[in-house]
């Protein structure tokens, strides 16, 4: 048997590396794999933020809250609402025409069987005095975009109602003879033969507007004294104040009113009536209210 050979000094009889890094018994073992990294713990409800919790539930509180105003409030809308700016505006039915047929409700008609209303002649200029008293308390404008006019609305007792022939009413107490009202509408009737221009003309106006109150608000037999007779404040107009004596229930009783007629625009003008029978003297000083802040729209 030959001898082994000699093994060169510095040379491994292991090509490619060293004795010591194969296993014993000098068989190459399998390469290493990288170590695989953890899976991370699952997380449960304690392991969330609590700012998140927080959000979340103020999300679905607001949702929840949403959903319940449209459930509970969504029958009070009534289907034909119309949206409007102006909350002070009643409205009720226009005025009859000329022609309409007499009713129990105050009517701006009048028959050719009525009797005709004798005034005392107009005083060419009087000042409406202010009646004793407390006026009410002004809490609002009504603005009647039917007859073009706006004025003072009042604090209770009085209440705007719907109540033909008037566009607007604010009322007291039943609606029964004679009335505690302060109402607009165009002026009763057809309309002139021409625009009015001058102040004589409105005050003809008025006049024959105090004829159709006369007929309309008060019993039989009443008669008028004038207590005042002025323009508008703004523009064109005139306003009539008197006094109606009455009687009723056998007993005589006297209101206050007043008519004022104002140009809007048109060949009619527009008519606010007020009167306040003597059960209700205590609102008689809202006349003056009624008289000073009444405009063209």
């Amino acid at each position: 048997m030959p001898p082994p050979a000699l093994r060169q000094p510095g040379v491994s009889p292991f090509p490619g590396g060293r004795s010591e890094d194969l296993p014993l018994g000098g068989v190459p073992s399998a390469p290493t794999l990288p170590p695989v990294p953890p899976v991370p713990p699952r997380r449960g409800l304690g392991d969330i933020p609590i700012r998140v919790v927080y959000l979340i539930g103020a999300i679905v509180a607001t949702v929840a809250a949403v959903l319940l105003v449209f459930v509970v409030f969504s029958g009070d809308v009534p289907a034909n609402q119309q949206p409007s700016g102006d909350e002070d505006v009643v409205r009720v039915a226009p005025l009859p025409s000329a022609s309409a047929a007499p009713s129990a409700q105050p009517s701006a008609s009048a028959t050719p069987s009525a009797s005709p209303v004798v005034l005392p002649p107009v005083p060419a200029s009087r000042a409406l005095k202010a009646l004793p008293g407390t006026p009410a308390v002004v809490v609002g404008t009504i603005s009647d975009k039917t007859a073009g006019i706006s004025y003072p609305r009042l604090a209770a007792p009085w209440q705007a109602r719907s109540y033909p022939p008037y566009s607007i009413a604010q009322r007291i107490g039943k609606a029964e003879l004679p009335y505690t009202l302060i109402a607009s509408a165009m002026y009763p009737g057809e309309s002139p033969a021409k625009k009015p221009s001058s102040d004589a003309d409105y005050q003809e106006l008025a006049t024959e507007a105090v004829r159709w109150a006369m007929r309309t608000q008060y019993p039989k037999g009443a008669t008028v004294e004038w207590t005042a007779s002025q323009k508008v404040p703004v523009g064109k107009g005139w306003t009539l104040g008197y006094k109606v004596t009455y009687t009723a229930g056998g007993k005589s009783q006297v209101a206050q009113a007043l008519v004022t007629v104002v140009e809007v625009g048109k060949t009619k003008p527009a008519m606010l009536l007020a009167s306040i029978p003597e059960a209700n003297k205590a609102r008689w000083p809202d006349l003056s209210t009624i008289a000073r802040q009444v405009r063209p729209l």
